[in-house]
């Protein structure tokens, strides 16, 4: 990619002279070129607007030419027809530029940064001395300027630059040949040059090098070069959109003197839900039956743990009455997990169901159910009771999963959706983002979700209760959250509420209602966890 930059002139965020810059680096992961452009397009109208940070997204493509503004067909060797059916996707974007190949292999760079100094030439001129810098480290001895903008080694290009800028913030990147298959470049005319050598930092030492120390000496590289103090997990201060605005006790009071009347208990309590205030004030509630005593010991969850009290057999109607008064629409049931039943308190759910049909016929009902232990007796008859929506959360992706939720198994909540989902009911499940999982681990889980029967999808940020919870990885901004909707509707999800504050069961009658757009939960905050 060589570099014929657009930009537009805006005014400039200059940070104290000599004061080092907060960088985000973002490690996608190998990801396809389309999901990465979208997600980089987020990102740059995010940083345009001064929401996020300075980023510098890292990433691996699967086999794709991309096609800058001096890219033609005649750069082609092959009909589109044949790179589809190799696998070889083609996209025409605005970088500077002409033909060039991203594929496994290659570390890929996009900064999406504010230029401090607004002078495009020299961005140019330091983003090639950081590669310069990375290539020189592993012993061999970088050219720049051969051919134009880039990188050679031994007279073959081993990295290609193609840039834009939108307001003064930069996208689109570098790209090194790490372990990269250079045949893939037979394809094309690279850069527009048809007698330029393609080659790699493998084929120049002779063996495969470490990708990842190579990702780590380029963020240092670049971090050097442009003043920057990157970093990858927790900001210095916690971001703004993870503020809510409290509420007047007198929205809240109200359902809270409703609650203790009738001996109930609800989510937005007993989990600390950062969005009580907006939802009581809205006279709604999630309820969460079979007590405030939880038997299993989940290292996210405020919920106290210990041994619970007996069943209150006048519990399910309290319920219902309580859902009577609220004149709700839609009602959320939940409960802790009480694996000192022999049933995990399957039964208490039915009868739940059944009472609230009994005294408010025209409510639809959601539970949100824990695993019972994976026994389809207890799955059955909760099945059978015909909840209009089926809710059970994987909470996290299948690596930490231990960590998180000890004493449970990403299987077999799996599993749980897939019986529910095999009864014909609607099937949904959440995920809490930010305990330190990749991109590639996160579109695993929505695979797996999809592949079990669950069509509906919440996604928010994990906020740690206490220190004594596993502690907060990361903070995602709203782009991220944005992306992550988008993509699991492409996927086949019919419905996902995806923004930092969102919980499993805020307005969780707009998914019910309307099968495909979920807009408006992911424009709110929510509640239950």
């Amino acid at each position: 990619m060589s570099a014929l930059p657009v930009c537009q002139q805006d005014t400039d965020t200059s940070s104290a002279p000599g004061q080092l810059v907060p960088l985000e680096v973002l490690n996608l992961g190998r990801i396809e070129y389309g999901e990465a452009l979208n997600f980089q397009k987020r990102r740059v109208e995010s940083r345009v607007s001064d929401a996020v940070e300075d980023t510098l997204l890292l990433l691996e493509h699967d086999p794709v030419i991309t096609m800058g503004r001096g890219g033609t067909t005649a750069h082609l060797h092959v009909a589109e027809e044949q790179l589809q059916r190799q696998g070889v996707g083609l996209y025409w974007v605005e970088r500077g530029g002409m033909a060039t190949f991203h594929g496994p292999g290659q570390l890929v760079a996009y900064p999406v940064i504010r230029l401090r100094q607004k002078d495009l030439h020299l961005y140019m001129k330091k983003l090639l001395a950081a590669i310069a810098s990375v290539v020189r480290s592993f012993g061999l001895e970088p050219q720049l300027g051969v051919h134009g903008p880039g990188v050679w080694v031994n007279g073959g290009k081993i990295a290609s630059v193609g840039v834009a800028v939108r307001k003064w913030v930069t996208f689109h990147g570098m790209a090194l040949n790490v372990n990269t298959d250079v045949d893939w470049f037979r394809l094309i005319t690279p850069c527009g040059n048809p007698t330029e050598r393609i080659t790699s930092m493998a084929a120049e030492l002779g063996s495969q090098v470490d990708f990842t120390e190579v990702s780590r000496r380029f963020v240092q590289a670049f971090a050097s070069e442009f003043g920057f103090a990157p970093r990858s997990g927790l900001a210095a201060s916690r971001p703004g959109w993870l503020t809510v605005t409290l509420r007047p006790d007198a929205g809240i009071r109200p359902v809270e003197n409703m609650l203790a009347n009738l001996n109930l208990h609800s989510v937005c309590q007993e989990a600390q839900c950062p969005n009580k205030g907006e939802c009581y004030s809205r006279g709604t509630s999630t309820f969460i039956i079979m007590g405030d005593r939880c038997t299993r010991g989940c290292r996210y969850c405020a919920v106290a743990k210990g041994n619970p009290a007996p069943l209150d057999p006048s519990e399910p109607d309290n319920v219902a009455q309580a859902v009577h008064r609220l004149g709700l629409q839609h009602a959320v049931i939940t409960s802790v997990t009480r694996d000192d039943l022999p049933d995990g308190g399957a039964d208490h759910f039915v009868r739940t169901i059944k009472a609230i049909r009994h005294t408010s016929p025209q409510t639809s009902i959601e539970v949100l159910v824990p695993d019972f232990q994976g026994n389809h007796k207890a799955l059955g008859s909760v099945c059978a009771a015909r909840p209009d929506m089926f809710n059970h959360n994987l909470e996290t992706v299948r690596r930490l999963f231990a960590q998180v939720r000890p004493g449970a198994s990403y299987q077999t909540s799996l599993e749980v959706l897939r019986y529910a989902a095999s009864q014909g009911l609607r099937v949904k499940s959440g995920i809490m983002l930010g305990l330190g999982e990749t991109w590639s681990e996160i579109r695993l889980a929505l695979t797996d979700l999809l592949a079990h029967g669950c069509r509906f999808l919440t996604l928010g940020q994990y906020l740690a209760p206490s220190g004594a919870h596993v502690p907060v990885a990361r903070h995602l901004a709203p782009d991220e959250f944005d992306h992550w909707k988008a993509t699991a509707l492409a996927m086949g999800f019919m419905g996902v509420a995806s923004a930092p504050l969102v919980r499993s069961s805020y307005r969780a009658e707009a998914m019910l209602t309307d099968l495909t757009d979920a807009a408006p939960l992911a424009a709110h905050t929510c509640e239950a966890c």
